[in-house]
């Protein structure tokens, strides 16, 4: 909370009203706190997403993820990997931008934006206990299942919430549109 009468320049007051913005970090940073987490015996969920336009269905299933250790790690997939896997209109949203709507959420950690098509290379460089997907995925299809297994971790699928997608957010949009 900034002090009664103190006028903080703009960089100080954005930093003030925003430090759910530190729990975006680097993959090394990310793989150093997980690396201090393990130590003190805590356990370290895992999961990624493109997370386009934040909606409901992507609350509850952070919020069921998080439920499952004791820090949530969130990958975001880049830009360049949003369109790769979604096509040429995606994503909505700038990575910077659906990066920090991740981190905004209270039961979010860690929050890192990667640029592959898939998060093998962010599995294998953290290692967590935990790796999340959602239940429209077969745990066979899961990447990195096998990474985590082997490691001692588990793999969960959270139920899919119905009612709520992002491609069928922009589809409405755009049939409003036309």
């Amino acid at each position: 909370m900034i002090p009664r009468g103190f006028d903080p320049g703009e960089e100080e007051r954005s930093i003030a009203l925003e430090p759910y913005r530190e729990k975006i970090a680097s993959l090394e940073e990310v793989r150093k706190r997980r690396l201090d987490l393990k130590a003190l015996g805590k356990q370290v969920v895992f999961t990624n997403g493109c997370f386009d336009l934040l909606h409901p269905g992507h609350a509850r299933y952070l919020c069921q993820a998080r439920a499952l250790g004791d820090h949530l790690v969130v990958a975001v997939n880049s830009d360049r990997s949003v369109r790769s896997i979604k096509g040429p209109e995606r994503p909505v949203m700038p990575q910077s931008a659906r990066a920090e709507m991740i981190a905004a959420l209270a039961f979010v950690d860690s929050v890192l934006i990667f640029d592959q098509d898939d998060p093998l290379m962010v599995i294998r460089a953290l290692v967590p206990d935990v790796l999340v997907k959602g239940g429209d995925w077969e745990e066979d299809r899961i990447i990195g299942a096998d990474v985590v297994k082997e490691a001692g971790g588990r793999v969960v699928r959270i139920p899919f919430v119905e009612g709520f997608s992002t491609t069928g957010i922009i589809e409405k949009l755009t049939a409003a549109g036309s």
